[in-house]
């Protein structure tokens, strides 16, 4: 049994070690939890037109987990980070917002990588996956002129818990 079969499936964050195992497991487990959010979307958005393309309400009580998994789903690298918290690869890196219910989105890499010079590019990339999955992606410059997105739901999207 694989250390991702022993605790569950986890997107990539960035913040972490690259995910174990060999690519092609590691992608099946991917389209398998993108499909399953896809088929929650289904069953919980039956007020929506188009149910598949607003988040469900699981998504915006988890909305790093959600945002990471679109992004995975769609093909594009995550950073990740060794042991010592060194970045090892350039990519994207998700973690909470400032605001409740947000996330924040950077493109990162190891000193030297040339990732501030891709970010523009990348993040664009990011933000339209990210509005295909229904989510309101905004990039912003930061301090030290870098960019970063700010993820929200959808206006009128709400959590269960009246939020």
């Amino acid at each position: 049994m694989s250390a991702e079969e022993e605790t569950g499936f986890e997107p990539a964050t960035g913040e972490g070690p690259s995910p174990p195992g060999p690519a092609e497991r590691r992608a099946a487990a991917v389209r398998t939890a993108f499909a399953g959010m896809v088929q929650i979307r289904r069953l919980t958005n039956t007020g929506h037109a188009v149910p598949e393309a607003v988040p469900a309400p699981w998504e915006l009580h988890r909305p790093v987990r959600a945002v990471a998994l679109a992004l995975e789903a769609s093909g594009l690298s995550a950073s990740a980070v060794d042991a010592s918290g060194r970045r090892t690869a350039t990519g994207y890196r998700v973690e909470a917002g400032t605001a409740s219910g947000t996330v924040r989105v950077e493109w990162l890499g190891p000193p030297g990588s040339g990732a501030a010079h891709e970010e523009d590019g990348e993040l664009t990339r990011c933000a339209a996956v990210l509005r295909e999955s229904g989510w309101i992606a905004l990039l912003y410059r930061g301090p030290r002129r870098r960019r970063f997105l700010e993820v929200e739901p959808p206006v009128g999207a709400h959590r269960q818990d009246g939020r």
